[in-house]
């Protein structure tokens, strides 16, 4: 069943609020992304080349991985507006952030030690 036929349509604000949440959602996915390929194509000389490329594949993944999680996000809180629930509870925020301290963190100590 798509979207639009299931439940009634919620107020016109409360799905363009959550639309603007998925496209930030979208916007850290190409943050992450924008971080593994500069890493990788601009930074040759911060670790070993196995290292900076597994650094950039992860970035990559991650990255790929919000996007598809922020689509799902949306299509969750779409799904309970329309159907009167309360929206989904998530841990994801958690996530998000400690692999971006852990990324800051790995950066930082490839500058650190690369000069």
């Amino acid at each position: 069943m798509k979207i639009s036929q299931l439940g009634e349509a919620p107020d016109y604000r409360f799905s363009l609020a959550n639309e603007r949440t998925f496209l930030a959602w979208i916007r850290t996915a190409l943050g992450f992304l924008a971080a593994g390929v500069g890493l990788d194509q601009l930074a040759p000389s911060l670790a070993t080349p196995a290292v900076r490329e597994a650094i950039s594949l992860l970035l990559c993944v991650f990255a790929g991985l919000l996007a598809v999680y922020g689509y799902l996000r949306w299509l969750r809180n779409e799904k309970a507006m329309r159907l009167k629930q309360d929206l989904p509870y998530t841990r994801t925020l958690l996530i998000v952030s400690i692999a971006m301290v852990v990324a800051a963190g790995t950066v930082a100590l490839m500058v650190l030690y690369a000069g």
